[in-house]
């Protein structure tokens, strides 16, 4: 799954944890084959190919548990992308942790509102919204 992609995600920074995540893509891509990826999860060649060559793509966590779920070791999206929400919210009660706490220590510069909304589904969150949040809870639970 993304939020185990790296053995100590909070000693990471946000870009060497996104990092990590699309090397996980990356090795889904190669064992299962771009052109399966394309057919089964709606992106486009180009973007498939660029995460295929190490190249640093634009991904929602849908678009990602996407590319996960077309490796039948793994889980289907949904459960993916809802694991990874349980994960982050288990991490922020451990860590006693509030989304405007969050939203103030991360980059990218989101509220604490679009926090939340990224946590619950509501809007989209990106793989470098989901490294900058994953990382700081981490990084605080280590402590």
């Amino acid at each position: 799954m993304l939020y185990d992609a790296a053995e100590r995600p909070g000693s990471l920074t946000p870009a060497e944890l996104r990092a990590a995540y699309e090397a996980e893509l990356r090795s889904v891509v190669e064992t299962v084959g771009a052109d399966a990826v394309v057919a089964e999860t709606g992106l486009d060649r180009e973007t498939v190919a660029a995460l295929a060559d190490g190249e640093s793509v634009e991904l929602t966590l849908e678009e990602a548990a996407s590319v996960l779920a077309t490796d039948e070791s793994y889980p289907d999206d949904r459960s993916i992308v809802m694991e990874v929400r349980d994960h982050l919210l288990m991490g922020m009660t451990t860590g006693v942790l509030d989304v405007d706490t969050i939203a103030a220590e991360i980059e990218p510069d989101l509220t604490g509102q679009e926090v939340q909304q990224a946590l619950e589904g509501r809007v989209p969150m990106t793989l470098a919204e989901l490294a900058a949040i994953h990382g700081f809870v981490a990084e605080r639970n280590d402590r």
